[in-house]
């Protein structure tokens, strides 16, 4: 038994399909750092690397426009575009702090402040939570009449819908094949994967009017 779920470990691992969705999440959302970075470095106030002998201060202000034109563009957007960046970002970065939690309980048994749930003897699967969460933020946006905390609920339902969706698997199968081929890891990765991809979209299009605010007012 012990042998079979080493090499279904092993299995998902290496598959090219989560492999290839891996770093597609990776290089996109390295992509419009980087791109949005060399994009200010080359119109902002920052000599370019090949006018000055101070490469890092460069590269500093470089990062501090970027920054600035970050927050620019998020500010100048509406309440919806903020919310769903929000929300997208919220479930990344959820989805990624769940998997390498729940790896390092499995091997350690804890995680910093984080370890299994048990309640008598039942295990509480993060999906509980998760789906908690999402209610709750869903049902607040549904039930006030004040759109201005729609961005902040959707944070919470970002992170509740992350839970959830990592633990796909076992509420369609109604057993425990988290760590098993039948835990459909690559599905979840594709959902990350294209979770980044529309965060990317709607992050460059917020860094563009960011840009127009920061550099175009300040030339």
């Amino acid at each position: 038994m012990a042998l079979r779920r080493r090499s279904a470990r092993r299995g998902l691992v290496s598959d090219p399909l989560t492999r290839m969705l891996a770093a597609a999440a990776v290089l996109t959302t390295g992509g419009v750092v980087g791109g949005e970075l060399a994009r200010v470095w080359r119109r902002g106030d920052a000599p370019l690397p090949s006018e000055t002998s101070d490469v890092v201060a460069a590269a500093g202000t470089a990062t501090r426009q970027t920054v600035e034109v970050a927050v620019e563009g998020y500010r100048g957007g509406t309440l919806r575009e903020n919310a769903l960046l929000n929300l997208l970002v919220s479930f990344n970065v959820a989805w990624l702090v769940v998997r390498v939690s729940t790896h390092t309980i499995r091997r350690r048994g804890t995680f910093g402040p984080f370890r299994n749930a048990i309640f008598g003897r039942t295990h509480i699967h993060h999906f509980v939570p998760g789906i908690a969460l999402a209610l709750l933020a869903g049902g607040g946006a549904i039930v006030s009449r004040n759109e201005a905390i729609e961005p902040f609920l959707a944070v919470p339902f970002g992170i509740g819908a992350a839970l959830t969706l990592d633990e796909s698997a076992l509420l369609l199968r109604l057993d425990d094949v988290y760590w098993t081929e039948e835990g459909i890891l690559s599905v979840q990765i594709s959902l990350a994967s294209l979770a980044l991809v529309s965060a990317t979209a709607l992050a460059t299009r917020v860094l563009r009017r960011g840009e127009r605010q920061v550099l175009e007012s300040a030339s």
